[in-house]
């Protein structure tokens, strides 16, 4: 996809960008993400994140989803798809990844469940291990890594999974990273 407009002079790039020793050319595109009901359309595998507001971390997850075929949606309070962090993280993924933004979570989960989709919660422990439940089609959630998912998303999912890990706990986009390849081996694999 070309750009609406391209800053590429050096002049041209240090006046929009926000990086304090830019290189290389600015373009600016439209936006990409399409919406809720057509995601769940399109994909079989989706990763829901709720409250992550780490735009280094949302990016990472975009740029995960796209490496394992997955559609991303964020919720109310993520941050934001295209906050330069966010774009920065993704790494180019962006412009592959089918994202919804702005979405309220149990009702996106309602909407998922109600479309066959199995809905399985990302929880630190206690949850059942992913080679037990990913199969068909899938969306994981995942909360902020310092609140997690509310109680009210949590009992709207079909399972709660958990990462086996010696760690005290995993980081928000490297737990979904780890549970995006789980599914993607049994739903897309």
């Amino acid at each position: 996809m070309p750009p609406v407009r391209l800053f590429d002079t050096e002049e041209e790039v240090r006046s929009v960008s926000t990086l304090k020793t830019p290189t290389g050319p600015v373009g600016v595109f439209p936006f990409l993400d399409i919406p809720g009901e057509d995601l769940l359309s399109s994909r079989k595998l989706i990763v829901l994140l709720h409250g992550v507001q780490d735009p280094g971390n949302v990016g990472t997850v975009v740029r995960s989803a796209h490496a394992f075929g997955a559609g991303v949606a964020l919720s109310k309070g993520c941050a934001d798809l295209y906050n330069p962090k966010t774009v920065r993280a993704t790494m180019g993924s962006i412009f592959h990844a089918s994202a919804a933004r702005e979405l309220a979570t149990v009702g996106f989960v309602r909407r998922a469940a109600e479309a066959g989709f199995t809905i399985a919660a990302a929880v630190p422990e206690g949850g059942e291990a992913p080679s037990t439940v990913f199969g068909g089609r899938v969306v994981v959630v995942v909360g902020a890594e310092g609140s997690g998912l509310p109680p009210e998303v949590v009992k709207g999912c079909d399972a709660r999974v958990s990462v086996s890990s010696r760690a005290a706990s995993l980081n928000a986009a490297v737990a979904a990273s780890i549970l995006l390849y789980e599914a993607h081996m049994r739903v897309l694999g």
